[in-house]
């Protein structure tokens, strides 16, 4: 079988890929049902992407990478897509777009794309061997028990990255990548929860509350969730994209509420009030309680300074904290790493030194923060790839 291109992975990036590329095409996936990553995400809505996407919200060895991608195929563009074909949208929070109903739509909407532009898509298939030569790339396949060879002008890497390997993912794309000689990234989870020894937070599972959490490299205002096993929450999820093993990280608790002014009018008015029931108007009880184990906050409001009061703010402020790892690919949404941006035209998509074989998606060292920024570079990048592919000879 000759076709002019061959996509690897039935997911976002491939099949947004498949329905600019001209026909002619064949996207290929191991899974049983096309997309399954976008049928999960958002609760099973859809974080399809994000009002406010800008190449500042991306993590990448260069950070300039994604800006001409980004720039010929932006949120708008996507949203007029979701628009076109009937589904209906809201905003959730900070520019999050979701589905009203169903993250099956936007799967459905991809395949019939890529299908209304003249693409073939074949899932439970397995790729067996890669190679290139005079005809293109000569790619064995194993498709329902059975061998077939498929030679193809293009060949694009769209397999994703390691997150969530129960629904698949591998390291395929990398593993092709090494082979026509790109280099690759050290890859790592990245919006992932994190983990504590010895029943850290055990106790405390289950309790949530805004907070602040940074590092050296970024900062970010969003909810923290206690596990059994440690820290979660959009805040952890944002900060641990930009974390390192052995690190520490500060949680500022109430970040946007005086809480020295309002412990020192509280204790003009009700001094008599324990501390602890004070602070517990503020914070969540069972976070009181464990703050207060170790004896620091006893005695009522009059009987603390202003300086015992501040030094109690700072410590609520500034809670240093030293995670022991993260829940790693089992849980995370995303891969950091992955083919460097570096061997990849940023207009094309194209391997500089490889042509006719492209990098999309998750696979590329370009890492969006959680909120739908993870699917906007799957739209933008498959998209450059998918034009330069039906523009080439």
């Amino acid at each position: 079988m000759q076709i002019k291109t061959l996509i690897l992975g039935a997911g976002a990036a491939g099949m947004m890929c498949a329905a600019h590329a001209g026909g002619d095409c064949l996207v290929l996936d191991h899974a049983k049902n096309p997309g399954e990553k976008i049928r999960i995400s958002g609760g099973g809505r859809c974080n399809f992407t994000n009002m406010y996407a800008t190449p500042e919200n991306y993590i990448s060895q260069n950070p300039h990478f994604c800006k001409s991608a980004m720039a010929r195929y932006t949120q708008w563009d996507f949203i007029d897509l979701v628009t076109r074909h009937g589904i209906a949208w809201h905003e959730k929070t900070l520019g999050q777009l979701f589905c009203d109903d169903s993250a099956r739509q936007i799967v459905a909407m991809l395949v019939k794309e890529l299908r209304d532009a003249g693409a073939d898509l074949w899932l439970q298939t397995s790729v067996v061997d890669v190679r290139h030569g005079a005809g293109g790339y000569t790619v064995r396949l194993e498709r329902e028990g059975k061998p077939i060879t498929v030679t193809a002008q293009n060949l694009v890497l769209a397999t994703g990255g390691k997150s969530i390997p129960k629904m698949g993912a591998t390291g395929l794309a990398y593993d092709i990548a090494r082979q026509f000689g790109l280099p690759v990234l050290d890859t790592r989870p990245g919006l992932v929860p994190f983990t504590f020894g010895a029943d850290r937070f055990k106790p405390l599972a289950g309790v949530a509350l805004p907070a602040r959490l940074s590092n050296a490299r970024a900062s970010f205002d969003e909810a923290l969730l206690f596990t059994h096993r440690g820290l979660s929450g959009p805040a952890v999820l944002q900060i641990s994209s930009y974390w390192h093993e052995g690190e520490e990280i500060t949680a500022h608790l109430l970040p946007d509420f005086d809480l020295f002014s309002a412990l020192r009018d509280q204790r003009q008015q009700s001094g008599r009030k324990d501390l602890t029931t004070e602070l517990a108007r503020h914070l969540p009880a069972r976070l009181v309680e464990d703050l207060a184990a170790d004896g620091s906050l006893k005695g009522r409001l009059a009987d603390q300074s202003d300086a015992a009061l501040q030094a109690l703010c700072d410590r609520l402020h500034n809670w240093r904290l030293k995670p022991t790892g993260t829940e790693g690919y089992r849980t995370a949404e995303v891969t950091l790493g992955g083919i460097d941006t570096d061997a990849l035209s940023s207009r094309t998509m194209e391997a500089k030194a490889q042509p006719g074989l492209y990098a999309i998606g998750e696979a590329v060292d370009v890492t969006g923060w959680l909120g739908g920024y993870n699917f906007q570079w799957a739209w933008a990048s498959g998209f450059a790839a998918g034009q330069a592919i039906a523009t080439s000879a």
